[in-house]
């Protein structure tokens, strides 16, 4: 069974002191799953004095971005280079770089081949907008998002890739598609990577599930969604919230014998 995954993305919130306060209560209400692999991505300025706190036995650090350059006169970025002793994970292509900041699939792209020659997992973000549901464009969306990105990489290098499905109409919004859909997805996923790197690395690719996602929806998706865990937004900024949703996980785990 592919590893559960579940990634607290918290966005632009919390100063330093409220970050290190959401740590302390996280780790003191997350249990220790040792088949449950529990990420957090606060931001650039906290990543550091985090990276001391947390219980590493619980947590693993992800940053939410990076530029793809590994040095040079670019104010104001943040380097792959200058995340890897930090962090394990980045996330990569999420919506609202793409859609707030307008970072397209050749930019996607470049961050996927840094983040990689610097030793950090990629988790990948992909899906549709309303429209593109609307106009049963989701496959092409699909299919253009994950083929540029994983262009140029090896088989070994996209079979570490985390994939995180977030249709951009369900984040945030409290609407969420049923997992039936987020099956669908999943499958056409793996048989795309498959296809191209081989089956056994479409089979292992661990694919998350994001956009709304709270305590009560856990079940329903790991039991009928084809996912390895989630991408949680603003649950993960309340520490029980979030707690639940690692419990549940992990209830579901045991239910399956697993």
């Amino acid at each position: 069974m592919r590893k559960l995954l579940i990634v607290g993305n918290w966005k632009m919130n919390l100063n330093a002191s409220e970050a290190s306060l959401l740590v302390h209560r996280l780790g003191q209400a997350v249990k220790h799953h040792s088949d449950i692999e529990v990420v957090l991505a606060p931001s650039h300025l906290t990543l550091q004095p985090l990276s001391l706190q947390i219980d590493r036995r619980k947590f693993r650090l992800a940053a939410q971005n990076a530029y793809f350059r590994d040095e040079g006169a670019y104010t104001g970025e943040v380097s792959f280079n200058m995340l890897r002793e930090l962090v394990h994970y980045c996330l990569i292509g999420h919506s609202e770089r793409r859609h707030i900041f307008h970072e397209d699939l050749p930019m996607v792209q470049a961050k996927m081949k840094s983040a990689i020659r610097n030793g950090i997992t990629p988790i990948l973000c992909v899906g549709e907008t309303a429209q593109e549901r609307a106009d049963g464009e989701t496959r092409q969306v699909l299919h253009d998002q994950l083929s540029t990105a994983l262009a140029n990489l090896t088989a070994k290098e996209v079979g570490e890739v985390i994939i995180a499905y977030e249709p951009v109409w369900a984040i945030g919004s409290g609407r969420l598609p049923v997992p039936a859909d987020v099956k669908t997805v999943a499958g056409y996923t793996r048989s795309l990577v498959g296809d191209v790197f081989g089956e056994g690395t479409g089979h292992s690719l661990r694919i998350l599930y994001g956009g709304s996602v709270t305590p009560e929806v856990i079940t329903s998706f790991l039991d009928g969604g084809d996912v390895d865990g989630f991408l949680v937004g603003g649950a993960s900024l309340n520490y029980q919230e979030f707690a639940d949703i690692i419990d549940n996980a992990y209830t579901w785990q045991r239910s399956k014998g697993e």
